[in-house]
């Protein structure tokens, strides 16, 4: 006879986040880089918790996302936690209340760096696609990190096509070929 209390379960969602989370914690232990695991950590919280309730088109709980650029930026780039806590940031100040003041300084310079890549600010007059591009080469200039981290940002999105819709997926993959693999290329 089981005894009550000692069986709890899990939720799918949330095994499936803490598990990205450790590896990605696991793979950034295991760099060559200072181990700073707080400032990533707290960065994960406030992400997960500004996140919360938000699905991607796939289904799945969107901190993923910021999860899964995070992972590209700490094991295939081989960035350390700075740029690791701004990857898994990169959406909040674009898709929440939440602005670059609520980060901390070193991480929220890299954060606005990436939001001002992803909006335009001349409207119809140029396309989005120019606009981006001319944001971020000037985003080049001050930190290296923010077009990196968005490149991380755009493979993640090329991996995860198959959720969107074809016009989408026609747009991001044009983007993506005329725009982020010829500077990927050059970098």
């Amino acid at each position: 006879m089981e005894q009550e209390g000692t069986y709890m379960q899990t939720d799918p969602d949330e095994q499936m986040i803490q598990q990205a989370y450790q590896a990605l914690v696991d793979g950034y232990l295991n760099s060559n880089h200072r181990k700073k695991v707080e400032i990533i950590d707290r960065a994960f919280r406030f992400a997960k918790a500004a996140h919360a309730g938000v699905r991607r088109r796939s289904g799945e709980p969107y901190i993923m996302h910021p999860l899964a650029v995070a992972t590209i930026v700490s094991q295939e780039i081989g960035l350390g936690s700075t740029s690791i806590s701004a990857a898994l940031l990169h959406d909040v100040v674009e898709d929440t209340e939440f602005t670059v003041e609520d980060i901390g300084p070193k991480i929220a310079q890299l954060v606005d760096g990436l939001t001002k890549i992803s909006g335009g600010i001349f409207g119809d007059k140029a396309s989005v696609q120019a606009e981006n591009f001319r944001k971020l080469l000037l985003t080049m200039s001050e930190d290296i990190r923010v077009v990196l981290i968005k490149m991380a940002d755009r493979l993640h999105n090329m991996r995860t096509l198959g959720s969107m819709a074809p016009n989408k997926r026609y747009k991001i993959a044009g983007e993506t070929l005329y725009i982020y693999a010829p500077l990927a290329h050059r970098l």
